[in-house]
């Protein structure tokens, strides 16, 4: 291993509005680094301001890696991360420079830290064709499923997502999800690895959400959506289903009042916020921290030692 290979790729975690974004730039500058996006919505060009993407004046700060590089008609998904993050995680390396990937998707940063089921990518047109199928009858497809692999019974009935993509691996190789789910999985970035969480006090961390819907409504959120919305994109992308997208688009249709769109965007955020939370406590034991400046001293000092 070279000594640039032995620098840790740093991992700024946490949940929405929990301010990892600011940290991670921090620590850039500080440490001659690099910010690898790892979330889930940041990598769509077409949400700039509901994603809470980089600004201009951050990304002239530090280099700034995957963010808004994917077209709303796309279906991004961990894999593809994957290889798109380890790729630019080496560039970044070959330049001397620490990479940081910043993000809350937990199962991007799980891809990187722990590797891949070696599933092959699914072609688009077989998850659009799944979809059709579930709205169709959404009963008939679970019972169908189960046939082929009975351990999908584990999903919520009424989880859609997961449901097609379990069908879809299976048209696509012949094997149940299950099985695919036993097999090994493959890292394609060598560590080590230095993760942190950012988690503030909940009071705190859901003060935030609010505050921040409230910033990008008046930074024009209504009108990105709008423009989403003329594209005529598939409802089931998850573009479409990134947080405050459903709310101001039933608001757009005429079925939500305003100040209803915006409690229920604020609720469905706060609840998301939570859903992260846990999955970084029960999945992870990565450091975690309350204050940004107490992360950021960790990781500084840390490395610092190397």
């Amino acid at each position: 291993m070279s000594p640039q290979d032995r620098v840790p790729i740093v991992i700024v975690a946490g949940p929405t509005a929990s301010g990892k974004s600011a940290a991670a730039l921090a620590l850039a500058k500080h440490l001659n680094g690099e910010i690898i996006c790892a979330d889930s919505m940041q990598v769509y060009s077409d949400l700039h301001l509901l994603s809470a993407r980089p600004s201009a004046r951050d990304e002239a700060q530090a280099p700034h890696h995957l963010y808004g590089h994917v077209d709303g008609s796309e279906r991004y998904s961990a894999g593809r991360f994957a290889r798109e993050a380890s790729a630019v995680v080496g560039e970044v390396r070959k330049r001397g420079r620490v990479p940081i990937l910043c993000g809350g998707t937990g199962l991007y940063l799980a891809a990187m830290t722990e590797g891949l089921s070696p599933i092959p990518d699914i072609p688009p047109e077989v998850m659009d064709d799944l979809n059709r199928v579930w709205n169709g009858d959404a009963e008939a497809f679970r019972d169908h499923l189960l046939t082929l692999d009975p351990e999908m019974e584990r999903l919520e009935p009424q989880d859609q997502q997961r449901h097609v993509r379990a069908a879809a691996v299976y048209e696509v190789t012949g094997q149940p999800l299950s099985y695919w789910q036993t097999v090994a999985p493959i890292r394609l970035t060598p560590g080590p690895f230095l993760p942190v969480v950012l988690s503030p006090d909940r009071a705190q961390l859901y003060a935030r959400c609010e505050a921040r819907f409230d910033r990008m409504i008046e930074a024009g959120a209504l009108a990105e959506v709008e423009t989403l919305k003329a594209r005529g994109l598939s409802d089931q992308l998850p573009v479409m289903k990134a947080l405050g997208v459903p709310e101001l688009l039933a608001h757009l249709a005429g079925m939500c009042s305003w100040d209803d769109t915006v409690t229920s965007a604020k609720q469905e955020t706060r609840r998301f916020a939570k859903r992260q939370l846990t999955w970084f406590r029960n999945q992870t034991d990565w450091k975690t921290f309350e204050a940004p400046a107490e992360l950021i001293g960790y990781v500084a000092s840390t490395i610092g030692r190397l």
